[in-house]
């Protein structure tokens, strides 16, 4: 499994003691694992799992897409109970339907590296790109006119 949460203790320094410390992801920690699921799609023999940043059903189709055969959550489940399990699988009926998808199987790997019109999206040379493509704020915006971190 890559990209597994490891769990580090913090240190209490009223108490001088190490302490476990657990923080929950977030769906936006879904980012890295989708693109090296779908990079190693096809290239590697082995059945891929995505866990961590799972939240919603939208992240559960994005892993299928990517290449993975199962998607974990537990922080999502630790947050909303064990009900929102439901809530995710009514929300990938119901994108498969509107998109005209009848399994699992048959969207798996399909936003791959080996799938996608533009597999450069995957690579360092995009890295220029996807700056250039950051719109600074503009004034009166969250963000404009707070000051720069250096000088």
């Amino acid at each position: 499994m890559l990209f597994n949460r490891f769990y580090l203790p913090d240190f209490d320094l009223e108490r001088l003691e190490v302490v476990p410390r657990l923080t929950l992801s977030s769906s936006h920690e879904l980012l890295v694992r989708l693109h090296w699921v779908a990079i190693l799609y096809g290239h590697i023999r082995a059945s891929l799992a995505v866990t961590g940043g799972v939240h919603e059903g939208e992240d559960a189709l994005k892993a299928m897409m990517a290449g993975a055969r199962v998607a974990m959550m537990t922080s999502a489940l630790l947050k909303r109970g064990i009900e929102h399990l439901s809530v995710v699988r009514g929300g990938m009926l119901a994108w498969m339907e509107a998109h005209e998808y009848e399994s699992i199987e048959q969207m798996q790997g399909s936003m791959s590296y080996r799938s996608v019109r533009e597999p450069a999206a995957f690579e360092r040379a995009n890295y220029m790109k996807v700056l250039s493509s950051y719109a600074l704020p503009t004034q009166g915006s969250p963000g404009a006119g707070d000051e720069p971190i250096w000088d």
